[in-house]
């Protein structure tokens, strides 16, 4: 284990994050919101907390190894969730506890969109930037960022996207080149983000709502500017361009780079993963208009069918906008639409969850082993994109399954040891886990009325959401520290 050279990272990484407080501090000085001081405090504390780290191992510049990735990783989403919270602490509004400011901090790096605070509308304008900002540059991956415009850190790149990118085959890179691919993959997420923002504005929104919305949007986070999400707008308009972006955000952005470089669709209709998750889309969609509109909870079909397909698209992709409280839905819908962020988005997207590959691949590994019951002696292979998956993919996909449910279960019992209802724990545990935001029960509008040992552990779910669990949990084995 280099631990020199992993400090030696962490301090340029933290320095390059202390840059993220300079636009919340020029929004603060354009509409004089009070909040300057608690943003330029901020980059002095985190600035400085980069340059102690760098400054005694700078010279120590070798080639990343596996491990040493790993430990980068971890230890920069923890102290991001950490410096992050610092500008919520420091600003007079809002009025935040330590630890609602690392949950909020947290919840806005891993795009996961759940908040402690109240009365969203009546806070800064630089604190709403703020928060609207984490999410956009947690969107991506500031890791991946870095790998794209430092190449001068000295390190081994694909170590740090190996364990940042979410999915099951981490090794496929867009690129011959590793900075290449970080450039190709944040060249298109701004591009997205760009088109969202003026479609926003185009919809109806003001310049400061259609930015900061863009940033949410495409990072599939669900932050608002507004205690009523996209719902304050009320604008069908401004809900489809949200239902547009986040499918396109939970799309796999190497379809999208093949398409762009193609200037062809074609990428876009070959694709087992995206059929499925397009298919996923339609049929929940299906199901919530027609039940929302034969139970009589709105008063027409395209109500019906305007709310149901806003909210089916946002809670599958792990988004979280709402413009309607689903939590408090009739029947079987809440918990259907619960069970779809289980689902996510593609693999390398910003969306959240178990991610669709995953899902097919254990759905197609269940049917294998069903075919091998019948006939005992077959060789089944497992195929995607008409090519057999090799078996380490598969039993990869396996035990993640296996220590996600484990994870699960233990946050799960843990927040109902702490005094939550079945609903409440469960819900949260699945809505922090899967980066989604909103749950049922007492945390289908806010988390504001946890306990502060229930938002820490909803904080790890978040973390451990964000990195897929094994990069978190890997550095806790033994054999990780050995050799």
């Amino acid at each position: 284990m280099q631990l020199f050279v992993v400090q030696r990272i962490l301090g340029l990484l933290l320095s390059l994050f202390s840059i993220s407080m300079l636009p919340p501090m020029l929004v603060s000085w354009w509409y004089d919101d009070g909040a300057l001081n608690a943003f330029f405090g901020a980059f002095f504390l985190i600035v400085v907390a980069g340059i102690v780290l760098w400054l005694p191992v700078r010279h120590h510049q070798r080639e990343l190894r596996l491990r040493d990735g790993f430990i980068v990783v971890v230890m920069f989403w923890v102290a991001l969730g950490l410096c992050g919270s610092i500008p919520l602490l420091l600003a007079n509004t809002p009025d935040m506890s330590v630890t609602d400011a690392v949950f909020e901090s947290v919840s806005g790096l891993t795009t996961t969109g759940a908040t402690v605070i109240e009365g969203i509308d009546l806070l800064p304008r630089s604190i709403l930037f703020y928060r609207q900002q984490l999410q956009w540059l947690g969107g991506m991956g500031i890791i991946v960022l870095a790998v794209a415009i430092l190449p001068m850190l000295g390190v081994g790149g694909m170590q740090l996207y190996r364990a940042e990118t979410p999915g099951p085959m981490k090794d496929n890179k867009l690129t011959p080149r590793i900075t290449e691919t970080a450039k190709a993959l944040w060249y298109i997420y701004l591009g997205l983000t760009i088109l969202c923002a003026g479609a926003y504005w185009f919809a109806g929104m003001t310049p400061f709502d259609a930015v900061t919305h863009s940033f949410s949007t495409i990072a599939i986070g669900g932050f608002s500017t507004h205690d009523a999400s996209l719902g304050y707008f009320n604008n069908p308009l401004v809900e489809a361009v949200a239902v547009v972006f986040m499918t396109m955000a939970g799309i796999n952005f190497a379809i999208h780079f093949l398409a762009w470089r193609s200037r062809s669709p074609r990428p876009y209709f070959g694709d087992t993963e995206l059929k499925t998750y397009i298919g996923l889309l339609v049929c929940i969609s299906a199901v919530t208009s027609l039940y929302l509109f034969y139970s009589g909870a709105f008063p027409s079909f395209a109500s019906a069918v305007r709310y149901g397909v806003f909210q089916s698209v946002s809670i599958s992709t792990t988004t979280g906008f709402t413009t309607s409280g689903y939590h408090i839905w009739p029947s079987f819908l809440p918990v259907m639409l619960l069970f779809a962020s289980f689902v996510g988005g593609c693999a390398g997207s910003t969306g959240g969850g178990l991610k669709v590959i995953r899902v097919v691949l254990l759905f197609k590994q269940g049917k294998r082993e069903i075919t091998r019951l019948i006939h005992p002696s077959a060789q089944v292979p497992i195929k995607v994109n008409g090519a057999s998956m090799p078996n380490r993919v598969v039993d990869a996909v396996w035990g993640f399954f296996a220590t996600y449910v484990a994870a699960f279960s233990f946050m799960l019992l843990a927040l109902l040891a702490l005094g939550l209802d079945q609903v409440s724990a469960f819900s949260a545990v699945a809505a922090c886990i899967n980066n989604l935001g909103p749950g049922l029960g007492s945390v289908g509008a806010s988390y504001a009325d946890l306990s502060d040992g229930a938002k820490w552990i909803l904080s790890l779910a978040m973390l451990l959401g964000r990195l897929e669990i094994f990069t978190l949990l890997v550095i806790l084995t033994p054999d990780f520290w050995r050799g």
